[in-house]
């Protein structure tokens, strides 16, 4: 069945749209809606099982969608990548950053490897990827960017590797604003808060098991997000609609960010601060 997105079906006919991170969770389903506007879509990951899966099932319905097998982390292979890509397809008028990953820690139990890690994963990966679809068809032929990062207000507990990296991605994007803006380039990233994806089928650590079920209680919206609602954001941000719009991070948490929501991840017992906050 084809998406059903609220937007109208030729919304980027006639543009090539590049999605790192296409074979799974938010990118998977912002390559489905992509595809059914019009976007001719280029998915790109590591696995080139899952992109295969994703392509068979956007050309299935008749939409138009190629696969690109590639870490991210690699400079050569992603300069050389995106220029043959642009080679094929002329340009690329889109990109959306939504390869990445992490694993749960606290700081103190982690490693400068895995911390390492982390960050040429989420920062240095979509670093080079936003350089090299500039220089090879931005710069020329203008565009529109959009890198997912995460909700990290109050810290991010278990996580402030990954905070720190997409803290890092919502800094390079604002200064990729300002130096691109003269190129007809848009930088936007969207900040998202916990989403029922697939990545969550990744944890397996008890800490987090534990944690997240409770997350929708400390969420004024009272659930927990959609992939499809961070898709419709992203599309927003990438259409016309949202041409005045660059250098700015769209939070995307139900509200999450506003119900002091560290207190949920911490490990001591309860306290009177914990009490006022509404965590016991």
């Amino acid at each position: 069945m084809t998406y059903q997105s609220i937007f109208k079906p030729d919304l980027f006919s006639g543009k090539v749209a590049l999605v790192t991170g296409g074979g799974s969770g938010m990118g998977r389903c912002i390559a489905h809606e992509l595809a059914t506007l019009g976007a001719e879509v280029v998915i790109a990951g590591r696995s080139l099982e899952k992109l295969e899966g994703v392509q068979k099932e956007l050309t299935d319905i008749g939409a138009s969608c190629h696969t690109a097998q590639l870490d991210i982390r690699e400079d050569a292979l992603v300069d050389n990548l995106i220029a043959d890509l642009v080679g094929t397809y002329g340009k690329i008028e889109l990109l959306v950053n939504c390869a990445g990953g992490q694993f749960p820690s606290y700081l103190e139990e982690l490693s400068a490897n895995g911390f390492n890690a982390v960050v040429r994963n989420n920062l240095l990966g979509t670093f080079l990827v936003m350089r090299s679809v500039f220089k090879h068809s931005m710069k020329v032929n203008g565009g529109a960017i959009v890198s997912i990062t995460m909700d990290r207000q109050g810290g991010a507990p278990l996580l402030g590797h990954a905070a720190a990296s997409r803290a890092g991605m919502d800094s390079m994007s604002k200064t990729a604003a300002v130096e691109w803006s003269e190129f007809g380039v848009r930088v936007n990233n969207v900040a998202v808060g916990y989403v029922e994806s697939s990545g969550l089928d990744t944890y397996t650590d008890q800490r987090m098991l534990d944690a997240i079920p409770r997350v929708a209680d400390h969420t004024p919206i009272g659930r927990m997000g959609t992939e499809a609602e961070i898709s419709a954001i992203v599309c927003f941000l990438l259409s016309p609609a949202a041409a005045y719009i660059t250098g700015e991070v769209v939070q995307a948490d139900g509200g999450f960010s506003l119900n002091h929501s560290t207190p949920t991840f911490v490990r001591r017992k309860p306290t009177r601060i914990n009490r006022y906050l509404g965590f016991e």
